[in-house]
C-alpha cells in the first residue's frame, strides 16, 4: 500500500473523488485529497492554512498524482508539483 496525494484544480473535484475511490478500492492505496470546495468563502489566512496542510500531505506521501484533465495544471498545482519534485516524490500524471 502506498500513500498517494492527489493534486489538481478544484474544478476537477468530482473527478478527484472518483480517482481517489479507484486508487483506494482497486489499487489498495491510502489517498490524501485536497480540501477546497468552498475556497471562495475562505479568508486568505484560511486558504494559506489549507495550502500548508496540502504540502504536508505531499511530504507524507509516497506518490503525488497530478489530476491534469485536458492537460490543465494551474498555478497552485504547479507549485505543488515543484514541491513534490524537490522532495523526490514519485509523480503520476492522470493524462500524459
Amino acid at each position: 500500500m502506498k500513500v498517494v496525494t492527489l493534486c489538481g484544480s478544484m474544478k476537477f473535484a468530482k473527478q478527484m473523488q472518483e480517482i481517489a475511490m479507484e486508487l483506494e478500492i482497486k489499487c489498495g492505496h491510502c489517498v490524501l485529497t485536497p480540501i477546497g470546495d468552498k475556497i471562495g468563502q475562505l479568508s486568505k489566512i484560511e486558504i494559506e492554512k489549507l495550502a500548508q496542510a496540502h504540502f504536508k500531505k505531499i511530504e507524507m506521501s509516497d506518490v503525488v498524482y497530478i489530476v491534469n484533465i485536458g492537460g490543465y495544471i494551474g498555478e497552485s498545482v504547479s507549485k505543488e508539483l515543484h514541491y513534490a519534485k524537490e522532495h523526490n516524490k514519485e509523480i503520476i500524471y492522470h493524462e500524459n
